[in-house]
C-alpha cells in the first residue's frame, strides 16, 4: 500500500540533514522557526525542476535528489552567503519508496557536507515538480549581488563550463563523445562553489552563477551593473572532455547547466584569486574585463566573434 502524505514525510523527511542548533522548529509544525545569529541577513533562493524538462525522467532518484539542492546552494554560493535551511515541495505522480529512499539520499548526502537542514515543506499528487527554497546567512555589507561590476574589473570563472550541455545530448540522444561518464557526472552532479563564494565576500565586485549558460548569466551582470563585458574565448576553461568532444565553443558559452561561478574583481585582487584557486582544489580563471558600454563583446584569436545562442530561457519558444 503506498505511503500517505504524513508518513511519507515522517518516514523520509522528518531528520534529513544535521540537526542545527539554531532550529527550534523544524519539519512537523506549521512553519519553521529559526534564529539569526547578530549582525547577519538571510538570503533566500528557490529552484524549480520538472521531470522531463529539467531532467530526462529517466535520471536516477539520487542524482535529482542531489541536484535540486545542489542548484540551490550555488545560488547562494553566488550571494557570498553560509547555508543554514532549506524547504521543500514536492509533486509527485504516486509515493515510490524505492524513488523517495533515492531521492532523500541524494539530497542527505549533500545536506550533510555543507551542514543544512530541512526545516519544512509540503507534498501534494500530481505530475512530477520539485521545488527547493535555499536559506543562508551573510553579513549586510558583505552580499555579493550582480550590480556591483565596475570597468576596469577582471571576469572569472570557477571550473570549467560546457561539460553538462554535452551531458545532457549523452543523456537524451545517446552522444557518443568521449568520457560519457564524466560529462553525465558533470550533468547530474554539479558542485555548488559554496567555500569559494564565502571567500569572495570583500573581493569580489559582482557575481552570479551559470545556471543557463555564460553569456545569458554573465550579461545580467552587464545589464544590473551599467557596463559591458569583453570576453577572450581562448581563455574559455574547458575540459578535456570538452575539448575531446569537438563540438566547437558555443556550447560553452550558452549551454548552462554549469553551476559554476561567474564574478568580477577589481585587479588589485587576482593574486589573492589565484590563491583561491589553490586552497580550494578549483580553477579560476580570468577570461575577460568589464569596459564601458553595453553587453558583451566576444573575441577569438583576437577577432570578433559572435555566438549563434545566448543562453536557455523559459517561454522563449
Amino acid at each position: 500500500m503506498p505511503l500517505a502524505e504524513f508518513s511519507l514525510i515522517e518516514k523520509y523527511f522528518s531528520t534529513l540533514g544535521p540537526a542545527r542548533s539554531d532550529v527550534l522548529l523544524a519539519v512537523g509544525d506549521d512553519a519553521a522557526q529559526v534564529v539569526l545569529p547578530p549582525n547577519m541577513t538571510l538570503v533566500a533562493a528557490i529552484d524549480t525542476m520538472v521531470a522531463g524538462v529539467h531532467f530526462p525522467e529517466n535520471t536516477s532518484a539520487v542524482d535529482v535528489g542531489y541536484k535540486l539542492l545542489a542548484v540551490n546552494l550555488s545560488d547562494i554560493a553566488a550571494m557570498g552567503a553560509e547555508p543554514t535551511w532549506f524547504t521543500l515541495a514536492l509533486t509527485l505522480p504516486h509515493s515510490d519508496e524505492a524513488w523517495l529512499a533515492g531521492f532523500a539520499s541524494g539530497m542527505s548526502d549533500l545536506a550533510q557536507r555543507h551542514q543544512v537542514q530541512l526545516v519544512g515543506g509540503d507534498t501534494t499528487k500530481g505530475p512530477m515538480v520539485l521545488s527547493l527554497q535555499a536559506q543562508g546567512l551573510v553579513p549586510e555589507a558583505e552580499c555579493l549581488r550582480r550590480s556591483g561590476a565596475m570597468s576596469g574589473d577582471n571576469i572569472y570563472l570557477t571550473g570549467f563550463i560546457g561539460d553538462a550541455a554535452l551531458g545532457l545530448r549523452v543523456a537524451l540522444q545517446g552522444a557518443a563523445y568521449p568520457d560519457r561518464g564524466y560529462l553525465l557526472n558533470r550533468l547530474n552532479r554539479p558542485i555548488p562553489r559554496v567555500e569559494i563564494g564565502v571567500a569572495l565576500r570583500g573581493v569580489a565586485s559582482s557575481a552570479i552563477d551559470i545556471s543557463d549558460g555564460l553569456l545569458a548569466d554573465l550579461g545580467h551582470i552587464c545589464r544590473q551593473s551599467g557596463v559591458a563585458a569583453q570576453l577572450d574565448l581562448n581563455q574559455l576553461p574547458l575540459s578535456a572532455a570538452y575539448r575531446s568532444a569537438s563540438v566547437g565553443i558555443d556550447v560553452a558559452l550558452s549551454g548552462g547547466d554549469d553551476y559554476e561561478l561567474c564574478f568580477t574583481a577589481g585587479v588589485a585582487h587576482h593574486q589573492h584569486i589565484q590563491q583561491l584557486a589553490q586552497q580550494y582544489n578549483c580553477p579560476i580563471n580570468c577570461i575577460g574585463k568589464m569596459v564601458e558600454g553595453e553587453g558583451i563583446h566576444c573575441f577569438l584569436d583576437n577577432q570578433p566573434y559572435q555566438a549563434e545562442k545566448r543562453g536557455y530561457q523559459h517561454f522563449s519558444g
